[in-house]
């Protein structure tokens, strides 16, 4: 009886320290915020906000209130209001960020890194609010998303393209979920948005989310996770700041999430090749992903970060029990020592990448290196590294003039092409895989590079910031659209010059007035060879132009409470 009094008396007071713990703080910048994660990146190189989570693990997490408040002040020049007391003052809450966000595509569906927003041509609408409250230990966050997306019409891959064009093109939608259209006519949805409940306790949270994801140092794409597609539902562990060891500075996000389906048929079902159906249905299962990323921060050299990705994907109805089957980003890294592996019905993706912030030169350089594939072994991994491969590379230099002004340039490259490798050895583009036939996708869009599979881009742009109340953005950057199927679908043309590439210039202006910032931006561009369409080719007989000037036009209003 005295020990389960002690026990009782045990339990009772965790319950109170549960509940009345008032040193803990775990609200988040959600993914995609760009002012506040521009702001994080650009005082890193300043050699500021050790304490916090690195850029590299996102949503970054604000160990205190203090901390998130900084965050928005450095950002925006706004303060956030105080939080409110709640239950008698054992624990708060606080009003989110309220945003109407619109933007309006000329011709076709164009962006990216835009989570929620369908890659539709049009007018569209974002709405979003929030509250996060903490209790103890406890922390909830609702940040639903309500989207309204008017999805006019657009040019598709030209039903005049050749049989053999066609023939490779579904070979790439059966293993891939990414429609060209969302269907006909208006959508609205209203998405759980950046929402999550969590336990958080000495630097480590535990709980189910919707967030949005972003790992690895890119600005413009991600190889493994973005927030290009909208976010999934997921349970994560994760830290809420860097933890010191002898060795140096460690976070990390370990994830188990659903990912879903779009339920849009491509285009054409009913065509036929040499009297065979193209169009292969796909199974009606959700995928299940697991997924981690580690970031070290190594004490002998100052301002180097090294990270690791590891994700894998399967339909939710071919996990086997186990370990091995519910997390297996702790399984062998190749496959001959991973039993079995081709039978599991999986796709793996893995990445490692570094960051080296050099603070004197208040600048950066960055990179991410990954692989769609295990490989079979180290003698493998040693003569082909570059099987399957896909990387990114990047620099940032701040020059600072004052206190008030800062002038900041960026160039970053994302090459996602199959390698020639694949002369000798089958190789499915990055996202796509033969087995789970929806791809790295989730409702229809791609989890990692926005820019897509077998897609390369280069962007150089500057930023100009004004005493956190003022940005300008000035980007150019060059796309070119799936290489990997343009060079099967046209290998016997001869033609070389109908690849599909996008030449873009986007300006941006930010500006604050009281508790609003208002942006505004516009992207101009040339598509050349759109959906990789010639003037020599049958493919203009649908009446379609090969080269389309178009433009994206957005304006945001957002309101800080």
């Amino acid at each position: 009886m005295d020990g389960l009094l002690r026990n009782l008396l045990y339990l009772s007071y965790g319950v109170y320290l549960l509940l009345n713990s008032t040193t803990i703080r775990a609200q988040t910048i959600p993914a995609g915020s760009t002012l506040v994660e521009d702001a994080i990146r650009r005082n890193e190189l300043k050699g500021l906000y050790k304490e916090l989570n690195t850029s590299m693990i996102r949503p970054v997490k604000t160990v205190l209130r203090s901390n998130y408040d900084s965050l928005m002040y450095q950002a925006t020049g706004i303060l956030p209001t105080s939080a409110l007391p709640l239950l008698k003052r054992k624990g708060s809450w606080r009003l989110l960020p309220a945003s109407l966000q619109q933007q309006y595509n000329t011709h076709h569906s164009f962006g990216w890194n835009d989570g929620s927003l369908y890659p539709a041509n049009g007018y569209q609408l974002r709405a979003t609010a929030g509250i996060y409250a903490e209790l103890g230990l406890f922390s909830l966050q609702l940040q639903p998303e309500f989207i309204v997306a008017e999805n006019k019409s657009s040019p598709g891959f030209s039903r005049a393209q050749s049989d053999s064009a066609w023939y490779y093109y579904y070979e790439f939608l059966n293993s891939i979920d990414k429609p060209e259209q969302f269907g006909r006519g208006s959508i609205s949805k209203l998405f759980p948005g950046q929402s999550s409940l969590r336990i958080n306790y000495a630097g480590m949270s535990l709980g189910l989310s919707s967030e949005n994801l972003w790992w690895g140092p890119g600005t413009r794409n991600a190889l493994i996770m973005s927030n290009n597609a909208p976010g999934f539902y997921h349970l994560t562990f994760n830290s809420t700041r860097p933890h010191k060891t002898f060795l140096g500075k460690f976070e990390w996000q370990l994830i188990a999430g659903r990912l879903e389906n779009s339920g849009i048929l491509p285009p054409d079902t009913n065509r036929l090749f040499e009297g065979a159906p193209l169009y292969q249905p796909k199974p009606a299962a959700n995928r299940y992903i697991n997924a981690m990323v580690v970031n070290w921060q190594p004490k002998w050299v100052n301002g180097l970060e090294l990270g690791f990705i590891r994700s894998f994907f399967q339909y939710a109805n071919t996990i086997q029990p186990g370990l091995n089957g519910y997390l297996p980003v702790f399984t062998a890294f190749f496959k001959g020592n991973a039993r079995d592996e081709n039978s599991f019905g999986r796709d793996q993706l893995l990445s490692f990448y570094f960051r080296w912030i050099f603070e004197k030169e208040q600048a950066e350089i960055y990179g991410e290196w990954g692989r769609n594939d295990h490989a079979g072994n180290l003698t493998d991994f040693l003569q082909e590294p570059e099987h399957s491969r896909a990387y990114i590379i990047g620099i940032r230099k701040l020059f600072t003039r004052d206190r008030k002004k800062d002038l900041e340039f960026f160039t970053e490259l994302t090459h996602l092409q199959v390698p020639g490798t694949v002369m000798l050895r089958a190789l499915q583009p990055w996202y796509a895989h033969y087995q789970v036939r929806h791809g790295y996708t989730h409702q229809g869009q791609v989890l990692g590079a926005g820019i897509g599979p077998g897609s390369s881009s280069q962007s150089i742009g500057l930023n100009w910031h004004y005493e956190n109340k003022t940005r300008f953005r000035l980007l150019f950057e060059r796309i070119v659209r799936n290489n990997d199927f343009y060079y099967k679908a046209f290998n016997n043309t001869g033609n070389f010059n109908s690849h599909w590439v996008d030449l873009v210039l986007h300006g941006a202006k930010t500006w604050q007035q009281k508790r609003w910032l208002i942006t505004a931006n516009i992207s101009v561009i040339r598509s050349f060879n759109y959906q990789w369409r010639h003037k020599e080719q049958p493919a203009t007989l649908d009446n379609q132009k090969e080269n389309i000037n178009h433009a994206q036009v957005g304006l945001n209003f957002g309101y800080l409470f």
